[in-house]
């Protein structure tokens, strides 16, 4: 048997075992989203949106939890996307390419696979304990925009490398100068990749618990948060705290705790591909 016949028979083996691995965790996910929906949506009511949390199931609700992520989510945004952008835009078009931005660019993409842990024990000592934020919805909000700005960095920077040089030097032949063809043509043009990145760094953030566990965040609030400084929970907290109940009372409202979180996170997924879509048509256009 020759080399080629072995590397084609290795390739397709791979193949294979690439579309079993993502077919059975297809079949999985199917199997926890339908045992979802059938334990907890009957429970999903306007009361169970507008009620606070309490020690009677029946009588527990999400909105401290989903209003927490509301201003979680909104404050998260304010912080990471101007900071984000801003340095994707000054590494990609200002930045020289010499051997300190290339290490730059590296860590950057590294810092995108750090453990999220790693950021809540950086946001409790900066954050919590030198600038006094304590358990603060804001001092969550700066955590949760670390962990999320190298992701837009990188999302900036490739949208912005993907514009055509066509578009940048026809605006600099009109007389255009460096910062107007970015703001007015660059930018433009990159807008669906910058902003498909921004979602799903969102979608990420949303969706975690670990650092908001470190830097103090309650799994039990029974007030709605009113201010950046006040304490906070947040929906993946509220259903850890729900699972680790033994009555199934609470199971069932974690369960529809689960659904209003999967239709969050579905909703921005959603938006953020059809941005890249638009995007793309846009790009080849």
């Amino acid at each position: 048997m020759n080399n080629t016949l072995k590397n084609r028979l290795i390739d397709s083996g791979f193949k294979y075992f690439a579309i079993f691995c993502t077919f059975f965790g297809l079949i999985v996910l199917a199997i926890f989203i339908i045992q979802i929906l059938i334990e907890g949506v009957g429970r999903i009511d306007w009361g169970f949106l507008t009620s606070l949390p309490s020690r009677r199931a029946s009588k527990a609700g999400i909105l401290t939890a989903w209003t927490g992520t509301a201003w979680i989510l909104g404050l998260t945004a304010l912080i990471s996307i101007p900071l984000g952008v801003a340095a994707g835009i000054y590494l990609e078009e200002y930045g020289k390419k010499n051997r300190l931005a290339s290490i730059i660019e590296v860590n950057i993409a590294n810092l995108a696979g750090v453990p999220s842990i790693i950021y809540g024990l950086l946001g409790l000592e900066i954050f919590v304990r030198t600038l006094n934020f304590g358990g603060s919805l804001l001092a969550g909000a700066f955590t949760l925009a670390l962990l999320i700005l190298p992701i837009i960095i990188v999302a900036t920077r490739e949208a912005l490398k993907a514009v055509p040089k066509s578009l940048r030097e026809a605006s600099f032949g009109m007389g255009a100068t460096k910062w107007q063809t970015i703001w007015y043509q660059t930018l433009p043009a990159a807008s669906g990749g910058i902003l498909t990145g921004i979602i799903l760094a969102l979608s990420r953030a949303v969706g975690e618990t670990a650092p908001l566990i470190v830097i103090g965040a309650l799994a039990y609030v029974p007030f709605v948060a009113r201010t950046p400084m006040d304490e906070f929970t947040v929906l993946p907290m509220q259903i850890f705290n729900w699972v680790s109940r033994p009555q199934h009372g609470f199971i069932v409202n974690a369960a529809a705790a689960i659904i209003i979180l999967l239709l969050i996170t579905f909703v921005m997924n959603g938006i953020a591909i059809y941005l890249r879509n638009k995007w793309q048509k846009k790009v080849n256009w």
